[in-house]
Order: structure tokens, then sequence, then C-alpha cells
């Protein structure tokens, strides 16, 4: 399987992948390894995540290089992905002793009863490339640190970031018998899904979390699907600032190249501050440095895939078709490399494929809205349900739009971010299930019910 660089297109590694014999192999080594994880305190587990947690930091600057050649994200954002990462490993090593620890429920009387926490045992996770650490770390770091053992196969686009996590693992002291991982493109997943395991959790599109829980729902275990988004911002009329709320929305759609399930990908403004929203917006995005991933400089890489070129590009002038007017970019940067123009289209309606379809890009469409209700109607009208943020000078008056969504997670004044304290769910098309907070603790772990009476 040959690695290549999306920004220049040239090849970087070759690597061997698992064959269906090899993920059997696997399986056996992590199943019968398990058993004598599950029993080390967590104290002790704790530990060795601790190590890995510092290592990040101590080789931080060639895992950083690595997953940019790989994905085509601006090299500083690699390194801020390295230090979200960490930051969620440093909120679960503080947080899980106290949520896996036994609790005691009737401590008097004739009978007594506690909850302990067990690990499912052995567990998938199907990463994702886009974000290869951060969508990592919410699964493996706490499905280890609850005693489970692990199968992780990385996307095919960020195999080699997933070789540096198995290789610093191992260097943290966690047994070759607890973590494997397997590399290939979608069959070698499918492999995994016809094995016997406790648990499938994945990360990636609708498309494919609904195959894998539909292939894996016989055996009554948990399967956790986070897919995409087609996540709303709206603006109301009393902002204050708009320059400002403009430059925040502008990131919340092209940041990691647009590539994030929490993209803003579609904007709702109120039509008294929608032509200083456009017009601010517009004249931020015509600024942005799209180029090499490795410079400094750049804001924009490359999109890590080449059929998302193609993909985007149809969105667009399906939009212009139907009306919508492009007001800039859009256009593919010529010359090596899967580089498209920051986009941002106006006149635009659910009847565009760009505003109900998921993009995955920076391209946005903005679109004109009288009041909240309008506004309600319009971001409501999704197959996904992720994230939505509402900026407005009222809280009460935003909260109010945002008790109306059907979505996991809700912003004021924010957008496009994840904290290690607050669950990260979908709802319908966006997943199934849940990672991070102490529920996202207590997802790899199983409780068992003690009846006592001495």
């Amino acid at each position: 399987m040959q690695i290549i660089n999306p920004a220049t297109e040239a090849v970087i590694d070759e690597i061997a992948e698992d064959t269906e014999a090899t993920v059997k192999e696997k399986y056996a080594l992590v199943r019968k390894g398990q058993r004598g994880w599950a029993t080390w305190p967590v104290d002790e587990r704790l530990d060795v995540i601790g190590r890995f947690f510092e290592l990040l930091e101590a080789e931080k600057k060639v895992l950083a290089e690595t997953l940019t050649a790989e994905t085509g994200k601006p090299l500083q954002q690699s390194y801020n992905e390295l230090n979200g990462a960490r930051a969620r490993i440093r909120w679960m090593l503080d947080h899980s002793t106290q949520w896996l620890k036994e609790e005691w429920i009737v401590t008097e009387g004739a009978t007594r009863e506690k909850i302990s926490y067990e690990p499912l045992g052995v567990i998938a996770n199907i990463s994702a490339w886009n974000y290869p650490y951060l969508v990592g770390v919410n699964v493996f770091i706490p499905a280890l640190i609850g005693g489970n053992g692990v199968l992780y196969k990385p996307s095919e686009y960020a195999t080699l970031t997933g070789m540096h996590i198995q290789r610093l693992l191992y260097k943290s002291g966690v047994p070759e018998g607890v973590f494997q991982l397997v590399a290939g493109r979608g069959r070698a997943g499918e492999w995994l899904l016809e094995l016997p395991l406790d648990g499938y959790f994945f990360t990636g599109s609708y498309r494919t979390g609904r195959l894998i829980a539909e292939k894996v729902a016989s055996r009554l275990v948990p399967c956790r699907a986070g897919a995409g988004g087609k996540d709303p911002l709206y603006v109301m009329d009393d902002v204050e600032d708009i320059g400002k709320v403009a430059a925040a929305a502008l990131e919340g759609v092209v940041y990691n190249n647009g590539q994030s399930c929490c993209a803003v990908e579609r904007i709702y403004v109120q039509e008294g501050v929608y032509d200083d929203f456009v017009k601010a917006y517009t004249e931020q995005v015509r600024k942005m440095v799209v180029g090499d991933p490795m410079d400094p400089a750049t804001e924009i890489g490359s999109l890590s895939r080449p059929g998302q070129l193609e993909f985007l590009q149809d969105q667009i002038a399906d939009a212009v078709g139907k009306g919508a007017r492009l007001l800039y970019g859009g256009g593919r940067i010529g010359g090596k490399g899967y580089f498209i123009e920051p986009a941002v289209l106006v006149d635009v309606d659910h009847g565009m494929r760009l505003m109900v379809e998921e993009s995955f890009g920076p391209v946005v469409g903005i679109q004109k809205v009288k009041d909240d209700a309008e506004a309600v109607e319009l971001m409501g009208d999704t197959e996904y349900g992720l994230t939505a943020a509402v900026y407005s000078k009222s809280y009460d008056r935003a909260e109010g739009v945002m008790r109306q969504l059907n979505t996991g997670t809700v912003y004021w004044n924010c957008c496009d971010r994840v904290s290690a304290g607050l669950p990260w769910s979908g709802r319908k098309n966006s997943g199934l299930g849940m990672t991070l907070s102490y529920q996202g603790i207590r997802a790899f772990v199983q409780p068992k019910a003690y009846h006592i009476r001495p």
C-alpha cells in the first residue's frame, strides 16, 4: 500500500497490508494478552498512559511532520492536534480513577450492594484520517485504561501516524499483546467485523458507520459510530462586532482544510446584518494563504484525498447552476497536490446539494434569514445532528434557539470545538453512542452488580 503525500503527490512510503490471516493472528494475540492486562490495577495502567502522554510531547516534531506529510494539514495545525490530544489524555488521566472505582450502593442492612466496572474485552478501533490523534485517543486511551485489548485500524490515509502511535504505546509499556495495529484499506476493516470482538468503535462517514452497525448488530455488543455532520452557524442581528464573528465563522469553515465532522458547513445570517457579514467574511477569505502545508505561513493546505476535489467542485457547480452566486474561490489550484481555493457562495437555498449534503472541505454557502424561527427551521432541515452554533449578544435569546436544535452539541459565540469533559455524540445520521467526558470513560467498561449477604 503506497502512502501518498497529498500536497506533492509523491510516494512517502510503502506499507505491507495485513491479510485475513495476519488479522486473525493479531486478534488471537490480543485476546490472550488482554486477560493479563485486565488484572493490572488501574493506577498501573494510568502510569503507562502517562508515559505515552509525555512521549507525544518529546517526539512532537517528527509526529507533526509525519501527520502533515500524509494528510496535508498545515504544520501548525498538526502541532495543535498533538497538543489537543495531550489535553484530552491529561483529562482522562486525572478523572478515570473516579469513574472506574467500585461504587457502594447499600452499605448497611442484611444485604449490601455495590457496582464494579470490568473491561468489555477486546475492541476494534476503526479510526479516521482527518484527526487521527484526536479521534484515536477518544477511543484507545479510555479503552486501555479500562483494561481492554485494542485492535487499532488507522485510516489508510494516516497509516504512518498510526504506526507512530503503536510505537509510542509500546515504548510507554503497553504490552504488544494488548494493542495491535491492523494496516490496510477497507477490506482490512471488514475482516475486523468478522471477528468475535466485544465492541466496535468507528469514526468516519455515515454510510460506513451504518454498514458496521448493521454488520455487528446480531452480536449484541457495544457499537459506537461517530459519523459526519452538516453543521450550521447562525448569526443574529444583535451581534456587536460583525468582523469578529465573520473571522470566527471562517475559521470554523476552513480549519483543518475544512475536513472536520464539526466544521461549519452552512451559515445563516439575519437580514439586518447579512450584507455586512458577507462583506466581512469575503474580505477575510480572500486573505487566506493556501499552499505548502509545511510552510508556517500556510493557513489552508491540501485536501487529503484526490476525489474530494471533484466532489466539492460538483457541489459548487450544482449550486451555481441553481442560482447561487460564487463570490470567491472554488477553483483547483494548479500544479501538484490536491489544492482548492476556499469558496463562498450566496443566494443559496436547500434545493442545492451544498446546503444539505456534507462537504468536508473549505467551502460554504451563506443564506439570509428573516428571524430566529426561520433560522431554526433551516438549521434543523438536515439528516445530521452533530453540532450547531449561534452568535448573539444575548445568551437567553441564543439558548432559545439552541434548545430547539436536535444536535449533540451546541455553541454560543464559538464553534468547531471539543472538550474532554463534555460528551461527544451525534444524533440522527451523525452517529451512535458517544466518547469523552465521564460517559466516554464508562463506554469501555461494563457494570457488574454485587448482592452481598454476610
